[in-house]
């Protein structure tokens, strides 16, 4: 009843004046859209010359269209279109291009591409003697003053929209080609078709004239904000030969499947869903491993979320590697400082299926191990770079009745028996050593002195009786020196660490050794497949001391002619110096047989470490230091060096050429030699006397710099025995 009273209050004459309002506007739509349409050859034209007018003004592009009409309500075509750079190569062409937009985001601002047609087109992109014709690119466009307030969110929210309203509904690509080329490396990559119907896409791709068939091909509907996309070659792996050619990196695969599953916006991030699957994967880079590292199957399911001021991998996303999976979670901040952060961690899994799933030419020393038990894994890194001493790091491995069933292609047993080693320098096998009784230089643990043992400890590994193979606060200060040196300048490694390396891996520092060597580690020491006495031993037995100088019995013998059981305390702090540059141990000695006087701060401070742990008796005289004196057959080897190169030697061995001789040094003799070559008779003349003076001079002058170096060098060595946790 009162809807029926609310009804007739309505007065006849309100509707029909509301009927007339929507009729008006109905007619000046219409009216507009004729004027519109009936104009828009014209303002098509118009908004052609503000695009080339923009192009030449801010991007120095002259950009050339033969025609240009519509041929639709909105659909318009082009043809010949031409962009060339001002002083650059040509770099794009269209025979054709028939593009129309759908009208409804149209209205509210949005270009959402309906249709696009494109046949005959190139694009050349030119890197040449350090001039590129597309680095318009590159180019800052011009901003307020005032800063953006747009966050990270925001933008990776339009980045997104705009990608995906840029896929048209349906496409019809025919015959287009795009090309690099720089200094050294041509790709060429044709189109002969890429066609999106309803949603489908089916494309094919010439690479490189004929030298691969590749294919994208699946499902896309940008408005849904899905996509399901796979590439595939004809006939064999899909390959990158331009990467491997300029940065030497092969990779390959079957397969490469990729899924936008979902992208939601809102309280202040975007959260990106998406899954990427790879099959028969193969990386070889010299930085990476020695030899080939396929991966048969491997996915993620990645869930990137975008804030205002960070850029995180979610800890909802997993890693799958064939029979294992992990969950990872990666954080980076941006502002005000960058900080990250990075978590991984697996649930406990069957141990024999985590090595089973090692890739294929990763860790080749544990192809066809058989293992027992369960494992889990943790990491946790924090790291402010404004604040890098405090860094967070933790990593480990937690185990459930983990034992070793059998050993594989490599024997981690071999080691608690006599056995031949062979070292390598710079990747060529050195003379063999046998390891065992057999060997008149080979040395047991109890005829080794106890100061070297304590000395080489103190040195390179203080805890090795009681840590589980790794010290975990090495490791995380070793981080934080690496950051604030911006370089690869100080390891972790324990003297396990240290042994593993030398018997079973390559010398060459790739980041896959440094993890199988951290592998096999765990498992020896947590498996006790070795006593700590004999990794001491073996350790003491095949480490390097000199050139082509290889365990404590050779070493002692070499050096001071002794046998090791009978080395002084100076003697065994001096060994414990060159452990980390052995090839530079003679540059520490005058050619009269005593120390340089720079190691003298590093005696006092091994020393004093040492006694603190009741390894040595408390010594006011440097340990020892003055009463070490060289073999005698090698002091009268040795040519005066000049301070300053022979400390520089001892800081970087590579410098060394022959034993004796480093590179860029020349002894006096020889310049007397110059100078007799030079002046002919006239050695004793005054021109002579005045070379020699200057000479003279110019000593001094390095004497009194070596000495600055000197205080500086003992300084940094001091500090750096500190960062170890030995000071």
């Amino acid at each position: 009843m009162e809807r029926n009273l609310h009804m007739r209050r309505l007065n006849p004459k309100y509707l029909r004046i509301a009927g007339i309002v929507l009729g008006i506007v109905f007619i000046i739509i219409l009216i507009g859209g004729y004027l519109a349409y009936s104009k828009r050859e014209g303002l098509l034209q118009t908004a052609i010359t503000k695009a080339q007018t923009k192009a030449k003004t801010q991007y120095n592009l002259d950009v050339k269209i033969g025609k240009a009409h519509f041929t639709g309500l909105s659909t318009v075509a082009f043809s010949d279109i031409t962009v060339v750079p001002e002083q650059r190569d040509s770099l794009l062409h269209i025979r054709k291009f028939v593009v129309s937009v759908k009208l409804m985001p149209l209205i509210v601002g949005n270009i959402k591409l309906a249709n696009v047609e494109l046949q005959d087109g190139l694009l050349n992109l030119v890197s040449k003697n350090g001039v590129r014709n597309f680095d318009f690119l590159f180019k800052k466009k011009k901003t307020d003053d005032k800063k953006s307030t747009k966050g990270l969110d925001d933008l990776a929210d339009n980045l997104i929209n705009q990608v995906l309203y840029k896929i048209p509904d349906n496409l019809d690509l025919k015959n287009f080609k795009v090309t690099f080329t720089d200094d050294s490396n041509q790709v060429k990559v044709l189109a002969r078709s890429a066609v999106i119907k309803d949603g489908d896409l089916m494309s094919t791709f010439d690479i490189n004239d004929n030298y691969a068939t590749w294919h994208f091909a699946g499902k896309l509907h940008p408005s849904d904000k899905e996509i399901d996309v796979k590439l595939y070659a004809d006939g064999k792996k899909v390959e990158f030969p331009f990467i491997e050619q300029k940065y030497h990196l092969k990779m390959n695969f079957d397969t490469l499947t990729t899924r936008l599953n979902k992208v939601e916006h809102g309280n202040d991030q975007t959260q990106i869903y998406t899954y990427c699957a790879v099959r028969n994967l193969l990386i070889n880079h010299p930085a990476l491993s020695d030899s080939n590292v396929i991966v048969p199957s491997g996915a993620i399911d990645a869930n990137v979320f975008v804030g205002n001021r960070y850029v995180s991998l979610d800890s909802s996303s997993v890693i799958h590697l064939k029979k294992i999976t992990a969950h990872p979670y990666i954080k980076y901040t941006m502002r005000p400082v960058k900080i990250f952060a990075v978590k991984m961690h697996t649930d406990w899994l069957p141990a024999q299926d985590i090595f089973d799933s090692f890739p294929q030419g990763l860790f080749t020393t544990l192809e066809d191990i058989k293992v027992a038990g369960k494992l889990r894994y943790n990491l946790h890194l924090f790291l402010d770079t404004s604040r890098p001493d405090d860094v967070q790091f933790e990593s480990g491995m937690a185990q459930q009745n983990f034992r070793i069933v059998s050993f594989g292609k490599t024997d981690f047993g071999r080691l608690n028996r006599p056995f031949t080693y062979v070292p390598y320098e710079k990747g060529k096998p050195m003379p063999a050593r046998e390891i065992g009784p057999q060997n008149p230089n080979y040395t047991p643990l109890n005829e080794i002195a106890p100061e070297l043992r304590y000395a080489v400890m103190t040195a390179e590994d203080p805890s090795f009786f009681t840590h589980h193979g790794f010290v975990q606060e090495s490791l995380r200060k070793s981080i934080a020196t690496n950051l604030k040196e911006k370089k690869f300048k100080r390891g972790g490694s324990t003297i396990s660490m240290q042994l593993i390396k030398n018997t079973f891996l390559s010398r060459k520092k790739t980041l896959v050794r440094k993890v199988e060597e951290a592998i096999i580690v765990w498992m020896i020491e947590n498996t006790r497949l070795m006593s700590k006495d004999r990794m001491m031993e073996v350790y003491f037995n095949i480490i390097e001391w000199g050139r082509n100088i290889y365990g404590i019995g050779e070493a002692s013998h070499f050096y001071f002619g002794k046998s090791p059981s009978n080395l002084t305390l100076g003697e065994s702090i001096y060994l414990a110096s060159i452990v980390p540059n052995p090839k530079a141990g003679l540059y520490a000695f005058e050619p009269n047989g005593t120390l340089r006087y720079r190691l003298h701060g590093y005696f006092r401070l091994i020393g004093n470490l040492m006694a603190s742990r009741g390894w040595a008796q408390r010594d006011s005289n440097a340990y020892g230091f003055y009463n070490v004196r060289l073999r005698e057959g090698l002091r009268q080897r040795i040519a005066p060096v000049d301070t300053a190169v022979a400390d520089s030697i001892m800081k970087n061995p590579d410098a060394v050429d022959d034993e004796l001789n480093p590179i860029g040094v020349t002894e006096e003799p020889k310049q007397l030699g110059f100078f007799q070559r030079l002046f002919g008779k006239k050695d004793s003349s005054e021109r002579a006397q005045e070379a020699v003076q200057d000479t003279a001079k110019a000593n001094r002058r390095r004497e009194r710099d070596a000495r600055r170096e000197q205080k500086r060098l003992e300084k940094e060595r001091l500090k750096a025995l500190h960062d170890r946790g030995l000071g």
